[in-house]
């Protein structure tokens, strides 16, 4: 065997099997888990894709929110632990594959047609 099925198949057992369709556009709440202390909560995460990124084990969403008026980005690692759940909560309607442009945007400038032939 090659190297590069290899690192496939090692790979291949980190994958998330049970993860939605994501398409950029799309208003998606991303369960996070958080250590504190000793505990250890999931905290929720709301907002819209702009990006995504694929590769297999490497594959990447940046969901964008404004938060006190403030653009806040994160950038999530699909098949991560610290990703708890992803659920999408409204499919949005793009023809662009990267949103950067929402970052010069502000207030209803930054709203996203809604998608219906797509379930959520």
């Amino acid at each position: 065997m090659n190297v590069q099925a290899i690192i496939k198949d090692i790979e291949s057992e980190y994958l998330k099997t049970d993860l939605p369709t994501i398409h950029v556009g799309d208003t998606v709440r991303v369960g996070v888990r958080i250590r504190e202390g000793g505990k250890e909560r999931v905290q929720p995460y709301e907002g819209t894709v702009i990006a995504m990124r694929n590769g297999g084990i490497n594959e990447t969403i940046t969901v964008r929110r404004v938060f006190q008026g403030v653009g806040v980005e994160r950038v999530f690692l699909l098949h991560s632990p610290r990703v708890a759940d992803i659920k999408v909560v409204r499919r949005g309607k793009v023809r662009r594959a990267k949103l950067y442009y929402l970052r010069n945007r502000v207030g209803k400038a930054t709203r996203i047609r809604q998608r219906f032939d797509r379930p959520v």
